[in-house]
């Protein structure tokens, strides 16, 4: 058995990689520093923040009470906002299903001033079941969920930065 996966594995390895499949590597991006510049104590700032300190590469990221023009690049983080909307109802009117929805703005600006990011959105949505006699664990999920967003907003702006350019002049 053993031998017949590892043989498996062998011939599947050359299909894989002559498809152009490669892991994400550590971004590359288009500057060398950033100052970062958002509401203190915010769950979308730290994990923005936490995700730019493990990015790796030659990034480095400048925080209050230094100056902005001490870096390269501005990422304005311009708020978050949350909702919970009701999806689902039984008869008698109790909530059956939830769905969670996290938006977070921000923009790049360059030292020139010059826009590299406009303003922009970025949107997450999760779908929850919710029952009335649950309602701790439920709370709980929902914030496991919220926490799971973040993550996910922060991985998709750091792409986002990673794959901007200066504006044509």
């Amino acid at each position: 058995m053993r031998k017949r996966t590892l043989l498996s594995l062998m011939v599947l390895a050359p299909v894989v990689s002559a498809c152009g499949f490669r892991l994400r590597g550590a971004p590359s991006f288009p500057f060398k520093s950033l100052y970062v510049q958002a509401p203190a104590g915010s769950p979308f700032t730290r994990e923005v923040l936490r995700n730019l300190a493990t990015a790796g590469g030659n990034l480095t990221v400048v925080l209050p009470p230094a100056k902005p023009d001490t870096a390269e690049a501005t990422l304005h983080l311009l708020g978050e906002s949350r909702q919970r909307v009701v999806l689902a109802k039984t008869v008698s009117g109790q909530v059956r299903e939830v769905e969670l929805r996290l938006t977070g703005r921000f923009k790049l600006v360059d030292r020139d001033g010059r826009v590299w990011i406009e303003d922009a959105e970025i949107q997450q949505k999760r779908d929850m079941s919710y029952s009335e006699s649950l309602a701790l664990a439920k709370d709980e999920e929902e914030a496991a969920l919220y926490r799971n967003m973040y993550a996910d907003m922060a991985q998709q702006l750091l792409r986002r930065l990673a794959a901007a350019h200066p504006p044509a002049e």
